[in-house]
């Protein structure tokens, strides 16, 4: 057997060890720099927000605090029926405009909720083609998120807007709908705060 001149050049447990923690050192540097790269390049994060185009869950829970308004709780054609009165909001979850607006619909629902029916429909679930049938929400649907409409008791549109609506316009439609005094004439509506994030918007 030949044994080797230098005595360094033996692999012991002791140096096994010592190489075996220079890799992990060199692997951890690695990750600590790719991670450093990231964070100065400007990479935003992978978490929605209210005022950005992605998707992060059911808005009305998420933001506007009533997981209750979806999906809604009878069809059209049921309304069409008892004859009471349609919010329509067509809205998509991945829309900062849908989310922002979420809120105004759950504080509209706050006054009207007991005398009509709310619906936010999302348009994910819709044809393709909109339907001829006026119990159908897609006959009503024009391309856009968030669409609102009101049909009155007899089923007529009575109003129909595209986009982040105030709310004190649909509350004049409403109180048109229900044939109730205009604000000038009555006492102000006082929004209620549902969540924190209600009271910074309605600022």
């Amino acid at each position: 057997m030949i044994f080797p001149e230098n005595k360094n050049s033996l692999v012991t447990p002791a140096s096994g060890l010592g190489l075996l923690k220079r890799i992990l050192s060199a692997c951890l540097l690695t990750v600590v720099i790719a991670l450093s790269l990231i964070l100065v390049t400007g990479t935003p994060p992978a978490f929605a927000t209210l005022t950005d185009d992605r998707f992060d869950g059911t808005i009305y829970a998420l933001y506007a605090g009533n997981g209750s308004l979806v999906p809604p709780k009878v069809k059209l054609a049921d309304s069409f029926k008892r004859h009471k009165p349609v919010l329509l909001v067509f809205y998509t979850d991945d829309s900062s405009d849908s989310k922002q607006y979420a809120i105004v619909v759950s504080q509209l629902q706050e006054f009207y909720g007991r005398e009509a029916d709310f619906m936010p429909i999302t348009v994910d679930s819709l044809p393709p083609q909109p339907s001829p049938e006026l119990t159908e929400p897609s006959h009503y649907y024009e391309g856009f998120v968030p669409q609102t409409l009101i049909l009155d008791q007899s089923g007529k549109v009575v109003f129909n807007e595209r986009g982040q609506i105030p709310f004190e316009q649909v509350d004049d439609a409403f109180r048109k709908v229900f044939d109730l005094l205009p604000r000038e004439k009555s006492i102000p509506l006082k929004r209620r705060v549902v969540n924190e994030l209600n009271v910074e918007l309605s600022k």
